[in-house]
């Protein structure tokens, strides 16, 4: 099960608060602004600062 367009819709980055996209393959949401992606689990969003890695 993927994540909702309405679910993508509400959520932002926690550190910029900015829009995330859903990378392919569902393994992640990332943010254009701050280029942290929080990791899916389970078709679960972890959106912990904590959990996210930086990538280019």
């Amino acid at each position: 099960m993927a994540i909702s367009k309405e679910l993508l819709d509400l959520l932002v980055c926690p550190q910029c608060h900015q829009p995330l996209e859903l990378l392919a393959e569902s393994r992640g949401l990332k943010c254009q602004a701050c280029k942290r992606v929080y990791p899916i689990q389970d078709d679960i969003p972890v959106m912990l600062i904590d959990k996210a890695t930086i990538e280019e």
